[in-house]
């Protein structure tokens, strides 16, 4: 085999360890598992929110390694399904009971947040425990913290 030939085989299969290696220095993983805390709401669509130190107040999701999704908007109690593969998230139709919020503004916080659960195409991990929820064009559409 002639040396370019070599060279160009040994660069063809160098570089797919090189970015793996560089992904791994950058912290960035392809399978970071979400699956079991409570994660809680501290930002949505670029809005800190005011009580995301209230556990009572905070909208919050959990993923059960079932594929079960469950959880609060603040208001309601909500469910669903999702699935994950590598940094991908998809979660489906969610079912939420219906009572009434106290305040208005925590209603529309809810609808917000269940839209921003609904649009939800991948997601990466940040420290510290934070987690961050992306559309389908790479767009923070939440931000939850463990």
């Amino acid at each position: 085999m002639p040396a370019a030939a070599r060279r160009h085989l040994l660069l063809a299969l160098a570089l797919p360890a090189a970015l793996s290696l560089a992904a791994c220095g950058s912290g960035v993983s392809l399978d970071e598992p979400i699956e079991g805390p409570t994660w809680r709401l501290v930002q949505l669509q670029g809005d800190m929110m005011e009580d995301a130190g209230d556990p009572q107040g905070a909208p919050s999701v959990q993923f059960g390694s079932d594929g079960r999704a469950v959880g609060s908007g603040g208001c309601n109690r909500f469910s669903g399904t999702y699935s994950r593969t590598a940094s991908q998230l998809r979660i489906g139709q969610l079912a939420a009971t219906r009572m009434a919020c106290a305040a208005p503004e925590r209603g529309q916080r809810e609808m917000q947040f269940f839209q921003a659960l609904q649009s939800t195409a991948s997601y990466r991990l940040q420290a510290p425990a934070r987690l961050v929820l992306l559309d389908g064009n790479g767009r923070t559409v939440a931000m939850l913290q463990r």
